[in-house]
């Protein structure tokens, strides 16, 4: 059982056009990890950590583990001083706080992105750099374009496997390890003001071919994933504010797939939510400010859709970690993607 569980891993992400990029339930946390134009777009440098361990109970489950750090060149604030918006001790998120956002200059962001992908015995490391720019287009409207350039490290561990057969085509005849090397490249644009955002990215833009077992009769290739995002937020009170939004992903060859997201954040110290993703289920997530310089937020997944091993296992967890270096104006929660 346990080696049929991971042939199948292998032939749906070897062999056959299928989603060659990890999920990321909480994608509101860092929609970085998505789109590179959003690199540079606070006052800060924003770095996340990652960890998400899918399909618990299922040996050969993926694993994806990641770390983005990206921030602005040449951005200057349109506050005056640290304490610009304390507005006389009330909620530094309320209403009057909006109602004081401009867009920055424009100003370059540069970023760096690295995800392992592990999937039974295939593990995927992408690692990438990225450049955007940031200009205003109206006195409360913002648009960024970026680009990311990098590399692909593919890797199976063949002598990992057992077979019933000393040979089967889906393998090869090679036990040893193979590993390939592929190039990187996206690219996005991202609008953006004070109480929405939309994004357009693609990602794996240059198809290639990747072989990574020793058989001439399955072979695969990367193909562009497209990335479509958009939220509003709605200001409920001076104190609360929620925020629905949703990712939509088109990967030729497989059904479109749909993230709807809402979050619900208390000032500037905590948020719970909730996203539902079609054919596949819902998780809860909850986040917490701890310190201007630290945050970290959890989602758990229930999976329960029609694909493939889906109910057989007991759910999903991911964690993300956020750290705002530099952050001089104190700023508890982004300001242009919240």
């Amino acid at each position: 059982m346990k080696n049929c569980i991971t042939l199948l891993f292998i032939l749906s992400i070897v062999c056959v056009k299928a989603q060659q990029r990890p999920h990321y339930t909480q994608y509101i946390m860092n929609n970085y990890i998505v789109n590179p134009a959003i690199g540079g777009i606070e006052n800060y440098i924003d770095v996340k950590l990652s960890m998400r361990n899918q399909w618990l109970g299922i040996e050969g489950a993926p694993k994806t583990l990641y770390a983005t750090v990206h921030g602005s060149i040449g951005k200057k604030d349109y506050r005056e001083s640290v304490s610009s918006f304390d507005m006389k001790g009330q909620n530094p998120r309320g209403r009057e706080y909006w109602a004081n956002y401009t867009p920055a200059p424009p100003h370059h962001g540069v970023g760096l992105t690295v995800i392992n992908y592990a999937t039974g015995y295939i593990n995927r490391t992408t690692t990438y750099g990225t450049y955007s720019y940031h200009m205003g287009l109206s006195a409360t409207t913002s648009l960024a374009a970026g680009f990311g350039l990098g590399l692909s490290s593919f890797n199976i561990n063949q002598s990992k496997i057992t077979l019933a057969t000393p040979f089967d085509p889906a393998i090869g005849n090679s036990t040893s390890n193979l590993t390939k090397i592929k190039p990187e490249m996206n690219a996005g644009l991202w609008l953006y003001s004070s109480n929405y955002f939309a994004g357009l990215s693609a990602q794996q833009i240059i198809p290639v071919r990747l072989n990574l077992v020793d058989s001439s009769i399955y072979k695969s290739t990367l193909i562009p994933h497209l990335f479509m995002t958009a939220g509003y937020r709605i200001q409920l009170s001076n104190d609360i504010s929620i925020l629905p939004s949703t990712m939509v992903r088109y990967i030729a060859g497989i059904p479109l797939g749909v993230d709807v997201n809402l979050k619900t954040q208390y000032r500037d110290l905590m948020w719970i939510g909730g996203n539902f993703r079609k054919g596949d289920g819902f998780s809860g997530m909850v986040g917490l400010n701890i310190a201007h310089t630290l945050n970290v937020s959890y989602a758990y997944d229930l999976n329960r859709g029609k694909y493939l091993l889906s109910t057989m296992n007991r759910g999903t967890h991911e964690i993300v970690l956020g750290f705002t270096l530099n952050n001089v104006y104190g700023d508890l929660c982004p300001r242009n993607i919240w």
